[in-house]
C-alpha cells in the first residue's frame, strides 16, 4: 500500500522517492483507496485555485489531508477560511505553509479562536488584519483557545495591555498570544527589570522588542552602551523612551554612537533625551543632514546653531524647507551635502 502511495506521490507531485516514502510512513491512514483519495483531494485543492506548488507544500506540511475526507473535514474548514476572506491563490499560500490547520476541530479551535482574536482586531475592516496574524503565526487558530489565547490575553490584560496597544502587539508579534505561560511570564520580568511598569503605555512596546531578541543579545547591547559611558540609568532611560532602539543591530548602534558622540560632539545626555536617533539610517538621514549642519555653521547661514538631533526628527520636506530651500545663494551647496552620497553613486 506504502509503496503504491509513494510511487503516486512521486509521479503526481514531483516528489523525490526518499520524500514520497517518509510522506508515506508518516500516514498512520494510509489505506487501501490512500491512492484515490489523495488524487480526489489534489483534485479538489485545484480547483479551489491552489498552484502545484502549493498542493505540493500542503502534503509536505500535513500529509494526513492527503486521506482526509472532502466533504466532512477539508470542505467545511476550508469554506471557512475562504469566508474570511482567503480565496484562490491567498488561500493556496495560506493553506501551504500552514495545513496543519485542516487536522484541528473547526468548531473546538478554528471558530472560537477567530472569534477571540477578532475580539481583540476591533474595527478590523475586511479582515486584513486578522489575515495578516493568521499568516504570522501558522498556529494561532490550532491551539485550544481556553488554554492558550484566553489564558495569555487575560494575563496580557492583568499587566495593562489593553486596547489599542494590546491589537499592536496581536498584529507585530501574534506568537506571544500562544507562547507558554513560563515565557510570557519571562518576558513581563524582564521589561519591568529594565524600568518599565505594569500599566505602562509602552509595555507593549518593551515586551515585543525583548520578544525579538535573546537575552545573551540584550546583555551585548547593554554593554555596547557602557563601553561608551552611559550609565545603567541611562540605558534603562532610553529603552523607556524608545523600546524599539533594542532592535536595532549592534553594528548600527555602534556606529550611530560614536559618531553623534566623536563626530557631532553630542553630548549623551542629548542622546539619553532623544535615543531616536540612534534608529535612523546612518546612510540616508544621519550622515547626510550632519554634512548640511556643518555647511549650515561653516557659512553662518542661521543666527542659532540648530540642534542636530531635532534635525534628525524632521521628515524630508521639513528638513529641505528648513535647512536647505530657504537659503537660496546657497542651495546647490547644501543640495550637494546633503544628496552627495547619491550623486556619487
Amino acid at each position: 500500500i506504502r509503496d503504491g502511495l509513494s510511487s503516486f506521490l512521486m509521479r503526481s507531485l514531483n516528489f523525490s522517492r526518499p520524500l514520497a516514502l517518509a510522506v508515506s510512513n508518516r500516514s498512520p491512514r494510509a489505506t487501501a483507496n490512500s491512492v484515490e483519495n489523495s488524487r480526489a483531494v489534489m483534485n479538489y485543492f485545484q480547483k479551489l485555485g491552489f498552484s502545484d506548488a502549493q498542493i505540493r507544500s500542503s502534503a509536505i506540511v500535513c500529509p494526513q489531508i492527503l486521506f482526509a475526507d472532502i466533504g466532512k473535514t477539508l470542505k467545511p474548514k476550508l469554506d471557512f477560511f475562504q469566508g474570511l476572506g482567503l480565496v484562490g491563490a491567498d488561500l493556496g499560500n495560506y493553506i501551504s505553509k500552514s495545513a496543519s490547520v485542516l487536522s484541528v476541530s473547526l468548531n473546538k479551535r478554528l471558530v472560537p479562536n477567530v472569534q477571540i482574536l477578532k475580539g481583540v482586531l476591533v474595527g478590523d475592516k475586511d479582515n486584513r488584519d486578522l489575515i495578516m496574524v493568521l499568516r504570522r503565526c501558522k498556529w494561532i487558530v490550532s491551539k485550544d483557545p481556553e488554554s492558550v489565547l484566553i489564558r495569555n490575553i487575560a494575563f496580557l490584560e492583568s499587566c495593562g495591555v489593553t486596547g489599542c496597544q494590546q491589537r499592536m502587539l496581536l498584529k507585530r508579534q501574534p506568537s506571544l498570544f500562544v507562547a507558554k505561560e513560563s515565557r510570557l511570564n519571562d518576558l513581563v520580568s524582564r521589561v519591568l527589570k529594565m524600568g518599565f511598569s505594569l500599566n505602562s503605555g509602552m509595555l507593549a512596546h518593551a515586551l515585543y522588542s525583548v520578544s525579538c531578541i535573546s537575552a545573551k543579545t540584550l546583555g551585548r547591547k547593554a554593554k555596547l552602551f557602557r563601553h561608551f559611558g552611559f550609565s545603567e540609568e541611562d540605558v534603562v532611560l532610553m529603552l523607556r523612551r524608545a523600546p524599539t532602539l533594542l532592535r536595532v543591530s549592534e553594528e548600527k548602534l555602534k556606529f550611530g554612537i560614536d559618531f553623534l558622540l566623536n563626530k557631532m560632539n553630542c553630548k549623551r545626555t542629548l542622546i539619553v533625551s532623544r535615543p531616536s536617533c540612534l534608529m535612523h539610517s546612518m546612510e540616508d538621514r544621519v550622515v547626510p543632514r550632519c554634512r548640511v549642519l556643518q555647511v549650515v555653521k561653516l557659512r553662518g547661514l542661521m543666527k542659532k546653531d540648530p540642534s542636530f538631533t531635532a534635525m534628525l526628527e524632521l521628515n524630508e520636506e521639513a528638513f529641505i524647507e528648513r535647512f536647505i530651500s530657504r537659503f537660496r545663494d546657497d542651495t546647490d551647496q547644501l543640495l550637494i551635502a546633503y544628496k552627495g552620497h547619491i550623486l556619487d553613486a
